[in-house]
């Protein structure tokens, strides 16, 4: 099976890259994820803000997927029996589009036949050759191939889950874990005394990282613009049982407990929602949110476009986070602060990891999420300068990034 790959709409990133790429002298470093599994909007950035600032500090920093996951066919969002042309030409454009066009492969699912920038022989001599990786989000099942990379680094993005299942005896998970030599997680507040999600890998809290170039915009939102987050709605299959509680993998329970918040809120509301039902839709319309799908964002670009466009974000969690009091934060919310849109969000226990209070704020509760509205509809200006100012010195991608690389000793 041969691939062309073509060039179409350009997601951007390349155009605005404030300089060119030092000399990659500090060795090979693979990045695993899931752009090509699922080439969309916050997925294609979360792997963008570990590529360009690896590069940046002189990594020869690779991205692959050598899964037999299937691809998701974009028009139906359901596994594809055979991978899409569409999904390997979208991954080849987004690797061009950030400078980096001759470093990727794709091994398709179920073969030995790659396609990008090396051949099935290729990517062992990759392999072989590398310092580190970084199994971003867990999006790598590890094989032997695998097992000769130094520094095998398991990225954590969405914590909790796989900590209770390690806890409960889960053979799987420990397997997992068990091939990685560090542990890095966005669970902020794991193994402090106030959290209650179970310890016992060496975790290394760290944040999202968010390369700030691509995300400050000149101009202040547009008139009309919105309080808002990019979310599905429901999940399943992914809830824990923990000391006889259930702690369920889905926003729509936590949403819910806000759902008439636009009634008393200064400012507007709008979801940019996915994973519901017509019916949900229209109910949670009848509370008052402006309502987007999120199918309309979901290129690079648009996904960019719809944050720039926002006033700010306002957005519950996931039961689990919350409860857990994990210290969890998310990739989209960064991006939010890094285009200097202030976010509301819920308390997963930030307290004392990050500053709040001021372009950043927590809530647990109705009252105070309006009371951080009405800060924001007060002195908006002074709000946006705040969350700017909290991207650049906490999230900034080659500080977060770099830190990950001196914890494991390449940097």
């Amino acid at each position: 099976m041969s691939y062309s790959f073509h060039k179409s709409e350009t997601i951007g990133p390349a155009v605005i890259l404030k300089e060119p790429y030092p000399p990659a002298t500090r060795g090979k470093v693979v990045v695993w994820g899931l752009m090509g599994t699922l080439p969309i909007g916050g997925m294609v950035w979360q792997v963008f803000h570990y590529l360009v600032p690896l590069r940046r500090l002189g990594f020869d920093v690779w991205y692959v997927e050598d899964s037999d996951r299937p691809l998701y066919d974009l028009s139906t969002f359901e596994p594809a029996r055979d991978a899409p042309h569409e999904n390997i030409n979208r991954l080849a454009r987004f690797m061009t589009d950030i400078g980096l066009g001759e470093r990727w492969a794709f091994r398709l699912p179920r073969t030995e036949t790659v396609v990008g920038a090396v051949d099935w022989q290729g990517l062992q001599g990759l392999y072989r050759d590398a310092i580190a990786a970084i199994n971003l989000c867990g999006a790598q099942d590890l094989t032997e191939r695998h097992l000769g990379i130094p520094n095998r680094i398991y990225m954590q993005t969405d914590p909790v889950g796989m900590q209770i299942k390690v806890a409960q005896g889960d053979p799987v998970s420990i397997e997992i874990l068990d091939k990685h030599h560090w542990y890095f997680t966005y669970g902020g507040r794991l193994g402090k005394p106030d959290c209650r999600v179970p310890y016992r890998y060496p975790w290394i809290p760290t944040v999202p990282p968010v390369c700030m170039e691509f995300w400050e915009h000149v101009n202040g939102p547009p008139q009309g613009a919105k309080l808002s987050t990019v979310l599905n709605w429901k999940h399943t299959g992914k809830d824990v049982t923990w000391n006889g509680e259930i702690w369920r993998w889905s926003k729509d329970l936590e949403f819910r407990r806000f759902i008439d918040l636009p009634s008393r809120s200064p400012l507007p509301l709008e979801l940019c929602l996915g994973g519901a039902s017509d019916s949900e839709r229209d109910e949670i319309a009848s509370h008052g949110w402006s309502i987007k799908r999120s199918t309309d964002y979901m290129e690079p670009a648009a996904y960019r476009d719809y944050i720039q466009g926002s006033l700010g974000e306002f957005s519950a969690a996931k039961e689990l986070v919350v409860v857990s009091r994990s210290g969890w934060v998310s990739d989209r919310t960064v991006c939010y602060l890094a285009a200097g849109r202030p976010a509301v969000v819920q308390d997963t226990g930030l307290g004392g990891l990050l500053p709040t209070g001021e372009g950043l704020f927590t809530f647990s509760t109705s009252d105070e999420a309006l009371d951080a509205i009405d800060r924001i509809a007060g002195d908006y200006s002074r709000q946006s300068a705040a969350a700017k100012e909290i991207a650049h010195e906490h999230f900034a991608a080659e500080r977060v990034v770099g830190d990950v690389m001196r914890a494991v000793g390449v940097l």
